[in-house]
């Protein structure tokens, strides 16, 4: 294993020889994560960091009809026992071609569905990587076969998805996991196991200031169940089939966006809804500088209450999003999402500013105040964290 992972690196260093300029593009990220509490459990480490390079390639003929997507990474960080472990993936690996109005693709992608800040909903494609942060905007590349069209009543996706990729999670010593270690061997509803044939369909459409997607999902769900693992001392992930029809609205009025994300889902026997809605309003030029400050309020709602797998079954999110507007694209979001039952509050804050031309520096912060043991984010308690990544590009 450790030879194909040195080799798939090797392979991305040697990208730049056999691709003109235009078609590649490489991205090296060094990064250091410190948590300032003690773990609730003494086996977990204290700091982490990890180096990870990634390549986008890509390559047309026949005019721009076809093309070909490789987006390799290759990540080195200190393992759980203390000792250097190398993660290889392909994040998208993927042949497109354009017939028409139609595009057809093969191979891994990430698609994105939704517009609320807070929570994705409706985006159900591709598993969530919880290794790289918490907040479920890592996606790992999903194996499918897509076929696109456009038109003017709408745009339409169909996807089948014949392979699943099981969520990863740290190791016994590792950070921003459950309670007990979740252990490799997932169970799953169907007997077909991580080949079953999973499949999702979507409508979406511009009519004049709405942005309306309305979806279907069926097949096994990104989000797992945990069961105690006969052992006694870790869990196992349980992947149960999934019917999921999502609807997600966006209104443009000025400086306000008007957000809805609406999924209604049906798993274990069981019918249930859950919804995310706000707005986003907009202050331009707050500085003589130029800046824009977004102000944002969202609701999360899950019908399941304390029954939901979801830690945001009746809470409010409010923040506020910095944009400097200056030559270094400097950025800054920072919320909270407050749980209206108890005092559980989620803190986040995401700044970023490039350094000259090949140089970005962001940080990142997350604190979990307030958890009482009913709570889902509970074995979070003391997994505050910040991460400081400075990623160089060429």
């Amino acid at each position: 294993m450790q030879r194909k992972l040195h080799a798939l690196a090797a392979a991305i260093l040697s990208l730049p020889v056999l691709a003109g300029a235009n078609d590649l593009s490489l991205q090296l990220d060094v990064a250091y994560r410190w948590f300032p509490q003690e773990p609730a459990d003494p086996r977990q480490y204290s700091d982490d960091g990890f180096v990870k390079l990634r390549a986008e390639w890509f390559h047309d003929w026949n005019d721009g009809d076809t093309r070909v997507v490789a987006t390799p990474t290759v990540r080195w960080r200190q393992a759980d026992d203390g000792t250097t472990r190398t993660d290889g993936d392909f994040e998208e690996l993927y042949w497109r071609h354009t017939v028409g109005a139609n595009d057809f693709y093969a191979g891994a992608r990430k698609l994105f569905w939704g517009v609320t800040e807070s929570v994705h909903l409706v985006d159900i494609v591709n598993q969530t990587d919880v290794i790289e942060d918490v907040d479920g905007e890592d996606k790992l590349g999903q194996p499918m076969v897509q076929w696109s069209s456009q038109h003017e009543w709408g745009d339409v996706d169909v996807i089948l998805m014949p392979y699943f990729r099981e969520r990863r999670f740290p190791g016994t010593e590792g950070r921003l996991r459950p309670g007990l270690p979740v252990s490799n061997d997932a169970i799953y509803e169907s007997s077909d196991e991580e080949n079953h044939l999973d499949a999702a369909v979507r409508w979406s459409r511009y009519v004049g200031d709405w942005d309306i997607g309305l979806s279907h999902f069926s097949g096994t769900a990104r989000e797992p169940l945990f069961v105690l693992a006969p052992s006694g001392d870790e869990l196992q992930p349980y992947y149960a089939q999934l019917e999921q029809t999502g609807l997600d609205v966006q209104a443009t009025k000025g400086g306000w966006l008007w957000k809805l994300e609406a999924a209604s889902r049906y798993q274990l026997g069981e019918r249930s809804t859950r919804a995310a809605g706000g707005f986003e309003y907009t202050f331009y030029g707050v500085t003589d500088e130029g800046a824009d400050l977004g102000v944002i309020a969202e609701y999360l709602f899950d019908d399941l209450g304390d029954r939901a797998t979801t830690p945001f079954e009746d809470d409010v999110f409010v923040g506020a999003r910095l944009a400097f507007n200056d030559v270094q694209g400097s950025e800054v979001l920072a919320g909270v999402i407050l749980d209206r039952e108890d005092d559980a509050r989620f803190w986040s804050v995401e700044a970023s500013r490039r350094l000259g031309e090949r140089f970005k520096l962001s940080l990142t912060a997350r604190i979990f105040s307030g958890l009482v043991p009913a709570d889902v984010l509970y074995s979070y308690r003391n997994e505050d964290f910040v991460t400081v990544n400075l990623a160089t590009y060429f």
